[in-house]
């Protein structure tokens, strides 16, 4: 799985599966942007080869921007992570990883998907709204930090409909 798209200044930045020599860059992103909930590296090496994951980065001229990692089982997924480095967001990233997360996960047959999100972000809890998940439990304390979760759910049968709808236009 490749897509691009190219940006206003004319580089090109790749959405792509993850390979395991991204695990390095990964790894220095996620502890740049999470130091406190970082995960260990071995955890990202257990993710990225278990069957039931799928995990995706975006690339700009070598360098990894973000990525995001979706756990599928039945008819139910998980997004795992969901990252973008500071410098490049407000650009769309977040939306295109989740939609891809999406695609991923109901080619897996998921029917709804879930997150968790900390309490106290609200810009990656506006993405998720905006993107039709709905909050449906709190986690008291569920971040290393003392931070609760918030989970959210978003059911799937609309996404299917919507890429039918766009491939028969097509």
């Amino acid at each position: 799985m490749e897509k691009t798209r190219t940006t206003a200044d004319g580089s090109t930045v790749v959405l792509r599966t993850l390979e395991l020599v991204d695990l390095e860059q990964i790894h220095r992103l996620e502890c740049e942007l999470f130091p406190v909930d970082a995960w260990p590296i071995e955890m990202f090496l257990a993710e990225v080869q278990h069957p039931t994951r799928h995990y995706i980065v975006l690339e700009q001229e070598h360098q990894i921007i973000g990525y995001a990692g979706v756990m599928t089982v039945a008819d139910t997924a998980d997004v795992q992570t969901l990252a973008v480095c500071s410098s490049a967001r407000g650009r769309g990233y977040g939306r295109w990883l989740l939609e891809t997360l999406h695609e991923q996960a109901l080619a897996r047959g998921a029917e709804r998907i879930m997150l968790e999100v900390r309490a106290d972000n609200p810009i990656a809890q506006n993405l998720y709204l905006a993107q039709g998940y709905t909050p449906v439990h709190r986690r008291e304390r569920y971040y290393n930090d003392g931070v609760d979760a918030l989970i959210m759910m978003k059911n799937l049968e609309n996404v299917e409909s919507l890429q039918e709808e766009k491939h028969h236009d097509q």
